[in-house]
């Protein structure tokens, strides 16, 4: 009787193990984020969402005002997933200042995935990750259909729901405005976030 074939079980990380091999220069030259305990390499920033990232960036903040900060690309770590994730959101609005944080913020007012190819992982994986955050709104910007999605309400659930994680969830188009429930008095153009 042969042996029993290896069951194949892929390694997670910790975020300490994921932080410790960046230190030791493991991910020189390559752009990779820690989802759901793997180390996951982003795609080369492509001239669209490189624009439609400094344009959400300015958005924010003209729509945020003082003791909020806009952060962009930079890492947030989620706390209480196993396995851990510490994604790089495209941009996130954070409560105080810069200043006020030893270590990466574990939550976030807003925070904004700019999606040319990675729509469906923006939608769901991270939607999970930033509801179990408590995030209290996430906005995925979808290049290729021009669409603002909105999600509002979060929910944590068992791993695998996908975005199902936000209790709302709004369809914005390029005529629409939105208005960020942490600055409700701001009202931000859809068409203003594209190019």
């Amino acid at each position: 009787m042969p042996p029993p074939a290896p069951s194949r079980r892929p390694f997670r990380f910790t975020r300490e193990q994921y932080l410790e091999l960046g230190q030791l220069g493991y991910f020189d030259g390559k752009r990779v984020e820690l989802l759901c305990g793997e180390i996951v390499e982003m795609s080369p920033i492509n001239w669209p969402h490189a624009l439609c990232v400094n344009l959400v960036v300015a958005a924010l903040n003209r729509a945020f005002p003082l003791g909020f900060w806009v952060a962009s690309q930079q890492p947030i770590a989620i706390p209480g997933t196993k396995p851990a994730s510490q994604p790089q959101p495209d941009a996130m609005v954070i409560a105080g200042s810069p200043r006020d944080y030893t270590d990466h913020p574990t939550t976030a007012a807003l925070l904004v995935e700019v999606s040319d190819t990675t729509l469906s992982e923006d939608l769901s994986t991270k939607a999970e990750l930033y509801a179990t955050a408590n995030v209290p709104e996430y906005w995925v910007l979808d290049i290729p259909n021009r669409q603002l999605h909105v999600y509002r309400d979060p929910q944590p659930l068992p791993t695998g729901l996908g975005a199902t994680a936000y209790r709302a969830h709004l369809v914005l188009a390029p005529a629409d405005t939105v208005q960020p429930l942490a600055a409700p008095r701001a009202v931000v153009r859809v068409s203003d976030l594209f190019q």
